[in-house]
């Protein structure tokens, strides 16, 4: 079946298939709460080393305060380094 398919498309030139549409990006879960982890990372500047969050501990801040179940985890890492920067 590949070999017909790939036959008819360089012999008789017929057409080839649109290319897929892409997807709007989605929304995270976290998104509503981005704030709150970005002012925790804010804190943690001015905090010894050992006082910092963790991703464990600000997923845990989160369950507690606001009642959030997402992945911490994953933003905490990309956003840690960005907050550092000036």
């Amino acid at each position: 079946m590949f070999a017909a398919i790939r036959r008819d498309s360089r012999i008789e030139g017929l057409p080839v298939p649109k290319p897929r549409k892409k997807q709007p990006p989605r929304r995270s879960r976290l998104d509503p709460f981005k704030s709150a982890v970005d002012a925790m990372l804010r804190a943690d500047l001015d905090a010894p080393r050992k006082q910092r969050h963790t991703a464990r501990r600000i997923f845990d801040r989160l369950v507690a305060e606001h009642e959030m179940y997402a992945t911490v985890p994953d933003y905490v890492g990309r956003r840690r380094a960005e907050v550092r920067r000036p």
